[in-house]
């Protein structure tokens, strides 16, 4: 059975609305999905009622960024009521220091220069803002784009290129994510439910014993096995960690946009599927169809 549990909307990162997410899915077999966007549960009620209608299983989901100490890694949030005021209160902290911290950095680029109106730039986000959306409006302004161009020496930097050589980089501007104390998260699971799954470790080199058997002693409960981000050895050894930890499997294509130019593969969906009967202990989280 084809499964989803990592997927974004336009209410984070992502580029179709929860609505059309569903078409997408749908299109592609998906039989249960979750929305899994960044610090916000604004889309769940259309992404829930639009899979209703096209008999997709919904997951209640969210991915979060997450600390310990000095460690920092993504989680995703599976099964919590999302109607419980401690969660929007949680999450509404979050936005808040995040939008502070890019406007701080907008205000940043416009001393070097750059053409941007940031309160009308941050008043196009209501939930997560999210950077990739803002490197799309600043580089549209003819203007910011020459400084680009000029600064990367590429005639048509892709969004990485942007993000690592203007908003992490200390000359002009740095952003970091809004964090969270995973203490934070392990008292609010408590009174909201769920489980907490440690998203695409390999992306971030986390796939060792010493880190995995730490958060596993906190208090989560599986990792995310089968996701693009993953080469198939950082699979096998995923799926060998989680058997050892007793963690659940989870797999997410991680989502965001096709192509829309020529290219053959438009999206991860062209050569990634997920499975279910591939992720061990994932009825945990899915349960029956």
């Amino acid at each position: 059975m084809l499964i989803d549990l990592q997927i974004h909307s336009t209410y984070s990162d992502g580029y179709f609305t929860p609505s059309q997410l569903v078409d997408f899915l749908s299109a592609n077999n998906v039989k249960i999905a979750s929305l899994t966007d960044h610090n916000t549960v604004g889309g769940l009620d259309e992404f829930n009622l639009a899979c209703q209608k096209k008999k997709i299983k919904t997951i209640n989901g969210l991915e979060l960024y997450v600390k310990v100490n000095r460690k920092r890694f993504n989680l995703l949030w599976y099964n919590f009521d999302q109607r419980r005021p401690e969660l929007h209160n949680l999450l509404r902290n979050s936005q808040s220091r995040r939008r502070r911290k890019i406007r701080e950095a907008l205000l940043k680029l416009k001393k070097q220069y750059f053409q941007i109106n940031e309160v009308a730039l941050l008043d196009k986000f209501k939930n997560y803002i999210p950077i990739n959306h803002i490197i799309d409006y600043i580089f549209k302004i003819p203007f910011n784009k020459k400084i680009i161009i000029q600064k990367l020496k590429i005639r048509n930097p892709s969004q990485e290129e942007i993000l690592k050589s203007v908003f992490k980089n200390p000359a002009l501007t740095k952003v970091n994510e809004s964090y969270i104390g995973l203490d934070q998260v392990l008292k609010l699971k408590k009174i909201i439910g769920g489980q907490l799954i440690l998203n695409h470790p390999g992306k971030y080199n986390q796939l060792n014993r010493d880190f995995i058997s730490k958060i596993k002693k906190l208090g989560i409960s599986g990792m995310e096995v089968l996701t693009p981000h993953h080469s198939i050895g950082a699979v096998m050894y995923a799926q060998r960690l989680a058997r050892e930890y007793k963690l659940i499997m989870t797999g997410g294509s991680d989502f965001h946009l096709s192509e829309t130019s020529s290219a053959a593969l438009k999206n991860c969906y062209n050569y990634f599927k997920i499975d279910s009967q591939y992720l061990a202990g994932i009825k945990k989280i899915i349960g029956e169809l």
